[in-house]
């Protein structure tokens, strides 16, 4: 099998940790591997795969070597800096961080949706925001089958998705601590409020998962609302989607459509209080979708509950998924 030389940038972050312990797991093919961060994590130590690596300061010479993918998670200013400087060298960029997402040159991809896409790549993938991913990975199926028309998101996210800073601001506010990163306490609290306000009154996350939403399906005219709110939950967010369809379907059919299709495990039996958790799905890869229900007050409308880790498939597992694309082209 042939190995790869894989680099990891912003590798001691909660997302770069991640990527660490999902290329472990899958047992993706390494040959030479290597550790980048900013300044100040730069010296630290990491294990990653029974070895012990010392993290590199990123610089504009860091990609002067062999690299053949680089997995980013260092925020949007590196990535719009340094992805270019590694493309140019011939390294394939995966990055995690809003700065390619919506770039036309640029393929938005989640695996289960849209592979395809990256046969268009110039150098750099997008990997999509965290509520996007889990959202499209139970709609696309959907789309397909009855062609989608409108879709409300109203999301319950946890302060991982903020960060070591978020999970700090729960733990503190517990103790009765006042926030540092949130504008309120997000303890006992919930936050109508992720990112910053837009001038059309939406914030930033909602317009996120609106626009990502249209690229990754590949269709401009669907018709899309977002609430996004955080809440006091450390791992996994939760959505509930509010779906119309164009054409009408049978429930039962539905149900088997989204169970045999990739990345999805149903769990929706009312009757045992079965539905997806936060708790349950941390630590796992998949999507989980349940609560599926029509939705009586218009023609053709379903409602469902979908829970997925943010950190994993919301970032990283999705992230891995992408360079085993590329790998398997």
């Amino acid at each position: 099998m042939k190995k790869y030389n894989v680099a990891v940038v912003g590798a001691t972050g909660m997302v770069g940790r991640m990527f660490l312990k999902v290329l472990e797991e899958k047992k993706f093919p390494i040959d030479n591997f290597y550790a980048f961060s900013s300044a100040k994590s730069a010296g630290s130590k990491i294990e990653f795969d029974g070895r012990e690596y010392t993290v590199e300061e990123l610089t504009e010479q860091s990609f002067d070597r062999p690299i053949d993918i680089a997995l980013f998670s260092a925020g949007g200013s590196t990535s719009l800096k340094y992805a270019p400087i590694a493309a140019s060298k011939g390294v394939m960029v995966v990055d995690n961080s809003s700065a390619w997402r919506m770039d036309k040159d640029v393929p938005l991809v989640v695996p289960e949706v849209n592979p395809q896409d990256i046969e268009w790549h110039k150098g750099i993938i997008a990997n999509p925001n965290c509520s996007t991913i889990q959202a499209v990975v139970a709609l696309k199926p959907l789309h397909d089958k009855y062609r989608i028309k409108r879709i409300v998101y109203s999301t319950y996210q946890s302060v991982s998705g903020t960060g070591v800073k978020g999970v700090s601001d729960l733990e503190e506010g517990l103790k009765g601590n006042p926030p540092k990163t949130y504008p309120h306490p997000i303890a006992g609290n919930c936050l109508p409020h992720i990112d910053v306000f837009l001038d059309n009154g939406y914030t930033k996350e909602e317009m996120k998962m609106i626009e990502e939403t249209r690229k990754i399906m590949g269709d401009d005219t669907l018709r899309i609302t977002a609430t996004t709110v955080r809440v006091p939950v450390l791992y996994s967010h939760s959505e509930s989607v509010n779906v119309e369809f164009e054409n009408d379907f049978d429930l039962d059919e539905l149900k088997a459509l989204l169970q045999n299709s990739p990345g999805i495990i149903v769990e929706d039996d009312v009757s045992k209080n079965l539905y997806p958790l936060a708790l349950n799905a941390a630590g796992k890869n998949e999507v989980f979708v349940g609560r599926i229900r029509r939705d009586y007050s218009v023609d053709n409308g379903i409602n469902l509950w979908v829970v997925a880790d943010n950190v994993r498939k919301g970032a990283a597992a999705n992230a891995v998924q992408i360079a085993e694309l590329l790998i398997n082209r």
